[in-house]
């Protein structure tokens, strides 16, 4: 069993206009095996083909630049190199973010770009997954969560790659514990 412990990064606005779709804008993920052991990074930047440019909300936020995105090649290209990588069709494995938004923007991606989206079903929501481990009225945002487990947040917030690393952090400390 593989385990994707994933993040993306979608366009976004402050004011997110009437009739724009978001599309994913980076995929981090981190590749582990049952024994918890790292087994590949894939981070990859995509460019957006409904709204190819990103607004000033988007860039603050997430940090990511016009350049890197110009630079990127498109989803359903991106998409099948992040498949081959995590080994989607050739070996077991789960989808493993933070909420559930991550697999809500794989699917719709798929869709949008006229691709078989069953695949993103392989998911677990590891935010809901702490919150009842935990015992927590609500979810937490995932830099909320390393700082109740006293880690130290690594990196850049709203990255993928950043919150992907954090996340197999908190992933690792509950191995054996979530239901996967």
């Amino acid at each position: 069993m593989n385990y994707i412990i994933y993040d993306l990064e979608a366009t976004c606005w402050e004011n997110m206009p009437p009739g724009y779709v978001q599309e994913t804008i980076e995929i981090g993920a981190y590749k582990l095996n049952h024994y918890g052991e790292i087994r590949g990074k894939f981070n990859r930047f995509i460019k957006p083909s409904v709204h190819p440019t990103l607004s000033p909300f988007c860039r603050q936020l997430t940090s990511i630049e016009q350049l890197d995105i110009n630079r990127a090649k498109y989803f359903p290209e991106v998409i099948e190199e992040f498949q081959d990588w995590a080994r989607i069709f050739e070996e077991e494995y789960m989808l493993c973010s933070w909420g559930n938004f991550d697999r809500k923007m794989f699917a719709a991606d798929c869709r949008l770009h006229r691709l078989e989206d069953a695949w993103t079903e392989h998911h677990v929501n590891l935010k809901e997954q702490y919150r009842v481990m935990k015992r927590l009225k609500s979810g937490i945002g995932l830099k909320k969560a390393i700082e109740v487990e006293n880690m130290v947040f690594t990196g850049q917030h709203h990255r993928g790659i950043s919150d992907a690393e954090n996340l197999v952090k908190i992933f690792l400390k509950y191995l054996g514990n979530w239901n996967v």
